[in-house]
């Protein structure tokens, strides 16, 4: 049985013995074997590398999942276009009870000490930079899913003096300070024009020799 290609030549077939990115082709001509290769074109391109997103992305994902979520189980429900500044502090305030940071009352004898040396009653919260990162993080996700800056309510007063206010307590609560350190500025060192005084004495050497 003769095999038959489907070129104009009955003597061409192709052959599968070199790999598989070629397509060998057997002729004959006057008894003469004529081996050639073609190798196929491809229109595959590169597929584009899959950008991670970021600790800060996804941080920020979750924590705007978590406030919609209070808001969906709020009572009654509320929707974002009717959430307000003091939706936010509601919403600052339910988290406190997962807080993990000690912040002593005014009438706890370790009121002021950044090292308490015993145990005391005084709550857990949470710490001032947590909500002030919180915040955050909820004000530009606000603005993302398509909210105006100008109606942000992570950005309204209520709240800025709400953190102004809870800054100032863990503050004298804790013992601690959140001022932040102001960085010294470095100090120049001045350059010298006049020559160093190993160049003085080659000069006054040569003079004394002419």
């Amino acid at each position: 049985m003769d095999l038959v290609s489907p070129q104009n030549n009955p003597n061409n077939y192709p052959s599968p013995i070199v790999g598989s990115n070629t397509i060998a082709t057997i002729a004959t001509n006057n008894n003469n074997i004529i081996i050639g290769t073609v190798t196929p074109t491809s229109s595959t391109t590169t597929p584009p590398l899959s950008t991670t997103p970021s600790r800060y992305e996804n941080q920020k994902r979750r924590d705007w999942n978590t406030f919609c979520q209070y808001l969906r189980n709020h009572r009654p429900p509320l929707s974002l276009s009717m959430c307000s500044g003091a939706h936010v502090l509601e919403f600052l305030r339910y988290l406190d009870q997962f807080g993990k940071t000690k912040v002593h009352n005014q009438t706890c004898p370790f009121f002021g000490l950044p090292n308490p040396p015993a145990p005391c009653p005084c709550p857990l919260r949470q710490a001032w930079g947590s909500l002030d990162a919180l915040i955050g993080r909820l004000r530009a996700a606000y603005e993302e899913h398509g909210g105006k800056a100008e109606g942000n309510p992570f950005g309204a007063r209520a709240v800025r003096i709400y953190l102004r206010e809870v800054r100032d307590f863990q503050s004298k609560a804790r013992g601690v300070s959140y001022e932040k350190k102001r960085k010294r500025p470095k100090q120049k060192v001045a350059v010298s024009s006049a020559p160093p005084p190993a160049i003085l004495a080659d000069v006054t050497a040569a003079k004394s020799t002419i």
